[in-house]
């Protein structure tokens, strides 16, 4: 084996992009490589892991370390460092020296899958203020989007779940879930806002893939909402991930 690239965060039996990886190098022929999930459950194991790991040479970064990364790079890409979170890393190494560079491709996978759809809506509930949110937030920002972002320990200008009432959500026909919440192996969970105030106008956004429909988008299929999940985006982000890697990005 030449080359390996792996996938950290905790838990990681919701993640697929293991399989999307070995897909991939079925599929276009891509010999002597591996993808592994890592299932650390502090950062700070993450010298450990390279040391371990000497052919480790990228790492996809999921919850909840994609700001808690940060601290441990050596760089960072601007618009990631703009973002404030980073999902991918590239690892170089020279003799026993190893150098982290920190990126953000959930910006790019969110600009690919979702732009097209988010155009018409002028006001968005971001639903968590984590990594993931933070690149949802810059992008519509980007787009000239207002948002309001909603949070369990709301800071600053962010709202908690009681404070979405009805008359938020039928102004906001933009709602974007940047939770785990809904996502396997609890599915049977939703976010906390008011279901009963959606309507055809409203487009529900889940970047959850796994799932391929949650309970946030059944309730606003139910509604006849616009919804779209997280799986486009994940392939999107993946493939931006395989450029950086590779120096094609």
């Amino acid at each position: 084996m030449s080359k390996e690239f792996g996938l950290i965060g905790f838990p990681l039996s919701h993640s697929f992009s293991r399989e999307y990886f070995l897909h991939k190098f079925c599929k276009e022929n891509i010999k002597n490589i591996a993808y592994q999930l890592f299932p650390i459950k502090n950062i700070e194991e993450l010298p450990l892991l390279l040391t371990e790991h000497p052919l480790l040479e990228g790492l996809n970064v999921t919850h909840p370390f994609k700001i808690q990364i940060i601290p441990l790079l050596d760089a960072i890409d601007e618009e990631a460092l703009l973002v404030g979170a980073v999902n991918t890393i590239k690892i170089e190494r020279n003799d026993n020296q190893i150098r982290l560079i920190g990126f953000n491709t959930d910006i790019i996978g969110f600009e690919k899958s979702y732009k097209e759809l988010i155009t018409s809506h002028q006001q968005a509930l971001i639903l968590g203020s984590g990594g993931a949110a933070k690149a949802v937030a810059h992008i519509l920002t980007k787009m000239g989007i207002t948002f309001q972002i909603i949070s369990r320990n709301p800071q600053g200008e962010q709202i908690d779940y009681s404070s979405v009432t009805p008359e938020l959500l039928k102004s906001h026909t933009l709602v974007i879930n940047a939770t785990p919440i809904g996502m396997a192996p609890f599915s049977n969970t939703k976010p906390d806002i008011p279901y009963e105030s959606l309507t055809p106008e409203h487009l529900l956004i889940d970047l959850i893939y796994n799932p391929s429909e949650t309970l946030f988008l059944a309730e606003g299929k139910q509604k006849g909402a616009q919804i779209k999940n997280g799986e486009e985006m994940l392939a999107f982000q993946a493939e931006a991930s395989w450029k950086i890697w590779n120096g094609f990005l």
